[in-house]
């Protein structure tokens, strides 16, 4: 089975405190886009569970999301002794934000669902997905979701991808990475008033959503983790989508992708070019109104 698992950006990223168990609460208006990495899961009787990805930077042991993914859904449902081999070919960009590994996790877990005849609803994929990654859920279903919790507490909104003229997505990532454990400290190094200060209004982002308005989309977009760390080449990004014509930009999850949104695609395409010469990991791409696309079962 082939699955195209799309990223994803937020449009709205909130953090609302520290759990116990080292986690964070979070609030998030989530959107899959049509950037996608390819993900072929193939059955045997091997007994074993085999990665192979196209990017040297992506290990092929237990370590790799979709070995784990693998792992979770033999266990969750109770099949021993199957074999299965995962191939990747990797698009999204890496430690950018946009859940690319998690979208391969989901991939796997949504293809032997199919493969194996489980029949799983999506909840119980939700299940099993959130053992692996807090992104797994929504990157199984993906369209327009708040999600809350660490991530797997989804209710799905409006979709993006319906709206009347949905919006072009110019997505940046510039080469300087940064960790998640680092972008969650600095969040809670933060001053509790200074973060008050800073964060989304995620009922108007769902109001914005509910009434088709792209500009009261693009006018909320808000990500604490762009506030709070200030990052100069994502700031300098963003200031030339505004002043090129998006709508909104926005950095996405603990960066450094940026997106913006646009409603021309041809101001789009030449914001895309200019920033291309700086930043060879541009890309143009659109709202996708769901998280894993099964393509072709052979």
């Amino acid at each position: 089975m082939n699955i195209q698992a799309n990223g994803k950006i937020n449009l709205t990223l909130d953090i609302i405190g520290k759990r116990p168990d080292g986690y964070h609460d979070l609030v998030m208006v989530m959107q899959s886009v049509g950037l996608h990495d390819g993900v072929q899961v193939n059955l045997n009787d091997s007994g074993r569970i085999t990665v192979h990805s196209s990017s040297a930077q992506l290990r092929d042991d237990e370590s790799n999301i979709a070995w784990k993914a693998a792992k979770a859904f033999f266990d969750a449902s109770g099949i021993a002794g199957q074999g299965v081999d995962i191939t990747i070919e990797k698009k999204i960009p890496m430690e950018a934000g946009m859940a690319g590994g998690s979208a391969d996790g989901a991939a796997v877990i949504v293809a032997l669902n199919e493969l194996c005849g489980t029949g799983y609803d999506d909840a119980k994929l939700w299940d099993i997905g959130v053992t692996v990654g807090a992104d797994v859920p929504f990157c199984i279903t993906g369209g327009t979701m708040l999600a809350e919790g660490k991530g797997e507490i989804l209710t799905p909104l409006p979709l993006l991808a319906d709206f009347v003229k949905p919006p072009v997505i110019l997505l940046c990532k510039p080469e300087i990475g940064v960790s998640t454990g680092k972008a969650y400290g600095a969040v809670d190094n933060c001053a509790p008033e200074t973060l008050d200060r800073l964060r989304p209004d995620t009922e108007a982002m769902k109001r914005a959503l509910a009434d088709r308005n792209l500009q009261g989309v693009a006018e909320n977009l808000v990500n604490v983790f762009e506030e709070v760390m200030q990052l100069e080449e994502c700031s300098e990004i963003k200031r030339t989508m505004l002043h090129m014509g998006a709508l909104g930009a926005c950095m996405t999850g603990s960066g450094t992708t940026v997106f913006g949104l646009f409603d021309d695609s041809a101001v789009a395409e030449t914001c895309a070019a200019f920033l291309g010469k700086t930043f060879p990991k541009t890309y143009l791409t659109h709202a996708a109104a769901k998280g894993c696309v099964i393509e072709r079962i052979s």
